[in-house]
């Protein structure tokens, strides 16, 4: 009687969450302006595929193809009035179980509810934003929102201004296929507040005829902590840079390298420190390989006048993606496994999991997760989740 009575609450728990759980992460905006297909861009969305990823480096235009009723007709040619505004929304909400917690099944709905924002403002000149309602409960304001110049000079450099993701270069964490994160990004050090995720700044970037791609990221260091008395986000004086080189060796294998150079003060005392790193992408029609490594080093994160103590962090993710009938696919699957290592033991963290996603329209998809935690500030810990994700 016990196990008829849980296996009809886990049967109705999956169709509820079903029912409740969406996520829009790409812009259909984007299919509806052009006529075209999610299919063009992501394989499976929010993926992006070579062409989807040459399109948003085009600042969301398709080259040499003409914006379709996009700007409203004022007879003023230095005046750009969007005939429509481009928007998505995201909703998040989840039904999970961690083995670690209470052992309940939980659900979050809505746990995100995010509106996206992006596309050209007139020739050269684009911009991306989204904004979060709600996150956990709590409204979380901007995350991506930066202008981008495009073609500078009549050249391939192009200038991002405003906030992103430091890692965005490297590999991005909005664009993944899992529930779980690429961990190594997030890891914020002692009580500095440098990591790779979000940031406010500039970035460069320009591309070779010989398929090699360089990036130039300036940045406050400061994550998005809100202004001071003073009104500026940086609260001290010092830049960051992060320089990257990518190469396409062939069209199925790219490999990259970068350079983290940063300085931050808190109570008069600074933390110097550098990451650097390697990743790579191995593809063919039916599979992807994604690797990332890197190391860290800070003199002082915890800050202190005396006894500063160095702490060295390293980790990385691989990520396999395999797609039966390559752009065709109406199922895949993805394994990730993560792993952090540091001397600061709270950070260290080993996990592995599998997602299984399914196309249940081109802009719909049904997917299950699984991950094990075996190492992490909890103990060793299973962690399921099933999710139906939306574009709109």
């Amino acid at each position: 009687m016990t196990m008829r009575k849980n296996g009809g609450v886990l049967l109705l728990s999956t169709i509820l969450l079903f029912l409740l759980a969406s996520e829009a992460w790409s812009i259909p905006a984007f299919a509806r302006k052009y006529s075209i297909s999610c299919k063009v861009c992501h394989n499976p969305f929010p993926r992006l595929k070579p062409y989807g990823d040459e399109f948003a480096n085009n600042g969301y235009v398709i080259k040499d193809k003409e914006t379709p009723r996009y700007n409203i007709e004022t007879g003023d040619d230095m005046l750009s009035l969007l005939r429509e505004l481009p928007i998505a929304i995201r909703f998040d909400g989840f039904l999970s179980f961690n083995n670690a917690h209470n052992k309940r099944f939980d659900f979050s709905a809505p746990f995100i509810i995010k509106l996206m924002s992006g596309g050209e403002i007139s020739k050269h000149i684009s911009y991306y934003l989204y904004f979060i309602f709600t996150e956990g409960g709590e409204i979380a304001g901007l995350e991506d929102a930066f202008i981008m110049f495009n073609n500078l000079f009549k050249t391939n450099l192009d200038l991002y201004v405003g906030q992103f993701q430091v890692s965005d270069p490297l590999f991005k964490r909005e664009l993944r296929l899992t529930y779980e994160d690429y961990r190594i990004y997030g890891v914020k050090v002692g009580q500095a507040r440098v990591d790779l995720t979000y940031d406010r700044g500039v970035m460069l970037t320009y591309g070779l005829p010989t398929g090699t791609d360089l990036t130039l990221e300036i940045v406050n260091g400061m994550g998005l902590d809100p202004v001071d008395d003073f009104e500026t986000f940086d609260a001290d004086k010092y830049k960051n840079l992060l320089l990257r080189v990518s190469q396409d060796f062939t069209p199925e294998f790219r490999a990259g390298a970068f350079g983290y150079l940063g300085k931050e003060r808190q109570d008069n005392v600074n933390d110097s420190l550098w990451m650097a790193g390697g990743d790579l992408t191995w593809s063919q029609r039916k599979f992807e390989l994604n690797v990332q490594y890197l190391t860290r080093r800070d003199k002082n994160p915890y800050f202190l006048i005396v006894g500063a103590e160095k702490i060295q962090t390293q980790g990385g993710f691989a990520e396999l993606l395999y797609f039966p009938h390559g752009d065709d696919s109406r199922w895949y699957t993805v394994a990730l496994f993560n792993w952090v290592d540091s001397d600061q033991p709270d950070l260290d963290y080993t996990s592995a999991g599998l997602h299984y996603g399914y196309l249940l329209r081109r802009n719909v998809r049904a997917t299950i997760e699984a991950t094990y935690v075996f190492k992490s500030d909890l103990p060793k810990h299973l962690r399921l989740g099933l999710g139906l994700i939306t574009g709109f």
